[in-house]
This record gives C-alpha cells, sequence and structure tokens, in this order.
C-alpha cells in the first residue's frame, strides 16, 4: 500500500488540517500519517486558541515516520512560523522527500494574513522551492506572485510567475473570488484548465486541505501530476454536491466517507 504524510496543524473539529487530511487519503487508497505543526482549537467558525509545536519536536516527528515508514507524497497545510518552515525544508532535503504538494495557507477565508512576515518569506525560499506542486487560493496567489487577479488572464500570469520563480508546478484554485470554480494548472510551461461548477454548498470548511490532501494521495499512488490534480478535484466535487450537513457546525469534510463505495476499489 501506498503511503502518504501530513504536516499541518490539528483541527479539534475534524473539519480541516491533519484530521481532514488524514481522512481525505484514506479514502484516496493511501496509508495516512501526520507530523503536527500546532494544536487548535477551532470549529467552523473560527479559530479560539494555537499551541504551536516546537521546531525540535517536529523534526524528531517527521524523522520517525522517514525512518520507518518512508512516504511515497509529503503534503504540508498550516506552518505558522520560519522555523517550523526551516525544519520542514531540511528534513525534505535530507531525506530526498518525493511528490511533495505545498498548501500554502496564508490567508483565510476573511481575509487576514495568516502568516507573519518572516514566515511568509521563509516559505517562498525554502519550502516552495522543494515542491512539485503549489495550491494557493486566488489571496495566496496574489501574494505569492504580485499579481491583482480578477480574471482568468491574471490567474495565468500569477501561475506563471510562482511557478518560474520557485521552480514547481502551480494549481491556482479559482474558486475563491471568481465566479466560477475553474481551476489553472501551470506546469513545465503549460497551461491547463480544470472547469468546474460552483457547488451552492456552505460546508466548504476544510476544501483547500481536502484538495491538495488528494492530490498528494494519487502522486503517491503513481499518477502524474494532470491525473492527480483531476481526480482529486472529481473527489471534492462529489464529496460537495453530497450536501451532506452536520447539523450546527459547518464542517463538511466527515463527508468524505459518503465517497466509500466510489473508492472502495482502488483503495484496495
Amino acid at each position: 500500500m501506498k503511503t502518504a504524510l501530513s504536516i499541518a496543524g490539528s483541527d479539534s473539529s475534524g473539519g480541516a488540517g491533519i484530521q481532514a487530511d488524514l481522512k481525505t487519503m484514506t479514502m484516496n487508497g493511501v496509508f495516512a500519517m501526520s507530523a503536527v505543526t500546532a494544536l487548535t482549537a477551532q470549529n467552523t467558525t473560527g479559530v479560539t486558541a494555537i499551541s504551536e509545536v516546537t521546531p525540535e519536536f517536529l523534526r524528531q516527528q517527521i524523522d520517525a515516520v522517514f525512518t520507518d515508514i518512508r512516504p511515497d507524497a509529503v503534503k504540508t497545510g498550516m506552518v505558522s512560523s520560519a522555523g517550523l518552515i526551516e525544519v520542514i525544508a531540511e528534513r525534505l532535503r535530507f531525506y530526498q522527500a518525493e511528490n511533495i504538494v505545498v498548501d500554502p495557507v496564508m490567508v483565510a477565508t476573511s481575509g487576514a494574513r495568516l502568516l507573519e512576515p518572516g514566515a511568509e518569506r521563509a516559505l517562498q525560499a525554502l519550502l516552495l522551492p522543494l515542491a512539485d506542486l503549489v495550491t494557493p487560493n486566488i489571496p495566496e496567489a496574489e501574494i505569492l506572485s504580485g499579481v491583482s487577479i480578477r480574471s482568468e488572464a491574471d490567474m495565468l500570469a500569477a501561475a506563471r510567475a510562482i511557478g518560474e520563480t520557485h521552480g514547481c508546478a502551480v494549481l491556482c484554485k479559482g474558486g475563491h473570488s471568481l465566479s466560477d470554480a475553474n481551476d489553472l494548472l501551470w506546469a513545465k510551461g503549460e497551461a491547463r484548465w480544470f472547469r468546474g461548477r460552483r457547488i451552492e454548498n456552505p460546508n466548504t470548511h476544510g476544501t483547500g486541505c481536502t484538495l491538495s490532501s488528494a492530490i498528494a494521495a494519487n502522486l503517491a499512488k503513481g499518477f502524474g501530476l494532470a491525473d492527480a490534480v483531476e481526480r482529486a478535484k472529481d473527489y471534492i466535487s462529489g464529496a460537495l454536491g453530497d450536501m451532506l450537513d452536520l447539523g450546527k457546525g459547518r464542517g463538511p469534510m466527515n463527508h468524505a466517507f459518503d465517497l466509500q463505495s466510489r473508492f472502495r476499489q482502488e483503495a484496495r
């Protein structure tokens, strides 16, 4: 069975972060492992407290995984300090990790910046050059590229700028600001659009985590980048389309299990 590692923060509500990553990787047919960067007290309405791990403890978690069950793919999510980013980058280089997907968790849905300037610089200088794929939403792509995105042409310009600067493929996610759910993959000088229909589902907490984890899982299984993105996009669209509502909360990612029958054969 192929394996994948998520390096990210914990979400106590189970809808995003490590919890969403592990569910998604499992449902996409790989053995999922984790290295936790921070504990959070959060639910679908917001974050009330964060307790970050030390760089040394994060190093020990990553070492524990790589020295026993080597990951076939790695996904990184919320990493809030430069010290943690430095450890992740150093360890991934040391172990010559493959199929690295970086979800640059930089901007909250509200528009608030989630990283201090030093952490943003470390992310761009140390982690993005190691990535096989980076998956920014529109606000994050604007920060990483310096391009104001108001159209598909702007998305292309931003993705190209990020990819050429950092030497990685870029999946610029269009659903954050534009009127549809069209995502753009820029890789090796070529652009490919993945067209999608916007699904009017309020339960969108953790969709970015889920998408990047599904991509990492499919890369681990040996699919090419474009196929991995297409399969992940189909997965998240199917999950949102199921319209699962957990009650008062808005944490949809437990609906990954609604797709069990669809992916059972692949999981075998």
